[in-house]
């Protein structure tokens, strides 16, 4: 249990023995200021309100009640009924020694549920671009820190791998498997392929005819073209999982659940719709009208399910994804990261998968919709010419200009060395400056304040691991050995110490919300609190009695344990020595 926890249930049984009603909550909140402790419990507040009395008088008879003689030093009043609590050195250190032995570092067993999360969604018929990196990188630090928290995860890689665009590539590649170019030679450049394929559509009527034909084959199952499309599908999955790997991404190739998986999915559920009578049809179209989700003059939304044609749209293949996520996997959450532009698709969908029974109705189905990378113009971000910025190629600008840096701070490491670094370095800065930023905001993409060893950066927190790691080393201690009964003397300590046990809190918000960069805050401000405590509290000075040194030893242990768990549920990577 966290002690705002411990704290709540304490000052809760208090307001009951106070006869205060037992909805009344006890508002327990970190305090703001040394000076007001280190929790504020302002439950009378909100109480006096109802009851029509005085604050200050609740609250004197709440600490009349209260019982907190094992956790805290003094409880006192102030303003008009804020009470503040000042927690004991003793307690903190008691806890702060469980969290020593605790694999979970402070993370309590949630009730567990079933969550599967819908994240990346490369489309294969191009390279993963600049606009997949959010997506992918968001989903799977929440994603790590669900399955940490002790939550059962099953990622779903929903690859657009479907479509009309498919007639045209595979026509263009069997063009060039017919003049004898192997197929992954013909697919290197998938961005290339695809304009010679359009241009190609563009300007000549015949391959155009031919690529129409090839998109209804497809989709009625003709061998011929099925194998052109997987061998197609495979190349480009291959494009996709090195990026993953590149990125420190746990996607893998077995998470794939793309929308040609529910292709014979689709006609059933137009089928339930009818019989349903949901449907009705418009020119032609099938569409559902939800009034759930008119507008401001009353117009129902629509969404239409088959194209007049008989072709499925987007719509029908995520009810029918919805329908597998629920009825099959068994979900009891089911989290989406696509960007904000898709909020009304999102809810479109979510309404009419509720409304026509394809999901348990208690399913909770949830949208984490984030905003666009933005270049120094403050339009989205592009290259230079105003091109899509392939994933692959920023993902080596960052190595490459990380490893400059590398060597330009420690011109004795070994090209090998430099390049291990500049990796780690460079790919966590991109990751980083992307999940530091609040989940729905856009975002400036800026190569020199990610890259910054000063900061909210990752190589910031990169280094403060570093730095710790070298304490031990200079001690020639064995890092995992270290074990010291804690000690708390100075307020370096205890605040360190506070936020230390602030680990699991913070991972249960991000496992709740979905928003990253509360733990890259939380992991910012405890490298800094880190720092303060090292430049106050000496650890290897000749004058620390052993006792200090060993305490000392093991809170810089546990920042360091937490330090690395943290940035590793980031998907960021740290390391000995930098």
């Amino acid at each position: 249990m966290s002690i705002k926890n411990l704290i709540e249930l304490r000052v809760r049984a208090a307001m009951s023995a106070a006869d205060m009603p037992d909805d009344c909550p006890a508002n327990i909140t970190l305090s703001t200021r040394p000076e007001f402790g280190n929790f504020q419990a302002n439950g009378a507040m909100a109480a006096a309100k109802r009851l029509k009395s005085r604050p200050r008088d609740l609250a004197a008879e709440i600490i009349k009640h209260l019982d907190l003689t094992d956790i805290a030093d003094h409880v006192e009043i102030a303003g008009p009924g804020f009470i503040n609590i000042h927690l004991s050195n003793q307690f903190i250190a008691t806890q702060l020694q469980k969290l020593i032995g605790d694999e979970k570092l402070g993370v309590p067993v949630p009730n567990q549920q079933r969550v599967v999360v819908d994240y990346s969604g490369p489309n294969l018929a191009k390279e993963m671009h600049v606009g997949h990196l959010r997506s992918t990188i968001i989903g799977d630090a929440v994603v790590r820190t669900l399955e940490f928290v002790g939550h059962d995860v099953v990622r779903q890689n929903h690859m657009g791998d479907w479509g009309t665009q498919f007639g045209m590539l595979i026509a263009e590649l069997e063009g060039h498997l017919g003049e004898g170019e192997r197929p992954e030679l013909a697919l290197g450049d998938l961005e290339v392929f695809y304009q010679q394929a359009k241009q190609h559509f563009d300007q000549d009527e015949k391959f155009a005819q031919k690529a129409r034909q090839y998109v209804v084959k497809l989709q009625s199952g003709d061998h011929h073209c099925r194998q052109l499309w997987q061998r197609f599908i495979d190349i480009s999955i291959t494009h996709s999982e090195a990026v993953y790997l590149n990125l420190n991404v746990t996607l893998k190739h077995s998470d794939i659940k793309a929308e040609s998986a529910y292709n014979e999915d689709l006609a059933g559920i137009i089928e339930s719709l009818e019989q349903q009578r949901l449907l009705v049809e418009d020119q032609g179209a099938k569409v559902v009208f939800l009034e759930e989700l008119a507008d401001k003059e009353g117009k129902p939304s629509p969404v239409i399910v088959q194209k007049s044609d008989g072709g499925f749209l987007y719509a029908t293949t995520d009810l029918a994804a919805l329908r597998h996520r629920s009825m099959t996997l068994q979900a009891d959450r089911v989290l989406y990261f696509i960007d904000a532009r898709q909020s009304l698709h999102m809810k479109q969908v979510f309404t009419l998968a509720k409304k026509a029974g394809f999901v348990n109705t208690e399913i909770a189905l949830e949208h984490l919709p984030f905003g666009t990378m933005m270049g120094k113009d403050g339009k989205p971000f592009k290259t230079r010419t105003g091109g899509t910025v392939k994933l692959t190629e920023l993902l080596q600008e960052g190595i490459e200009r990380a490893c400059t840096l590398v060597r330009e701070k420690n011109p004795e490491l070994g090209i090998d060395e430099v390049a291990a670094i500049g990796r780690k370095v460079g790919i966590g800065a991109i990751k980083y400056a992307d999940l530091s930023k609040t989940r729905t905001n856009d975002y400036i993409f800026d190569w020199d304040s990610m890259l910054s060893f000063e900061g909210n950066t990752a190589p910031y927190l990169q280094y403060a691991y570093t730095r710790i790691r070298s304490i031990f080393r200079r001690a020639e201690i064995n890092f995992d050995c270290s074990t010291g009964n804690i000690i708390l003397t100075t307020q370096q300590e205890k605040d360190l110490a506070l936020k230390l046990l602030q680990f699991g809190t913070t991972l249960e918000q991000l496992a709740l919300d979905g928003y990253p960069h509360i733990l890259c805050n939380y992991l910012y401000e405890l490298a800094s609190s880190f720092m303060t405590f090292y430049e106050h509290c000496p650890i290897l000075r000749q004058d620390v009695v052993e006792d200090t040194r060993s305490s000392r030893l093991a809170i810089s242990q546990l920042t360091a344990r937490v330090m690395a768990k943290g940035l590793n549920l980031l998907g960021i990577e740290v390391m000995e020595q930098m």
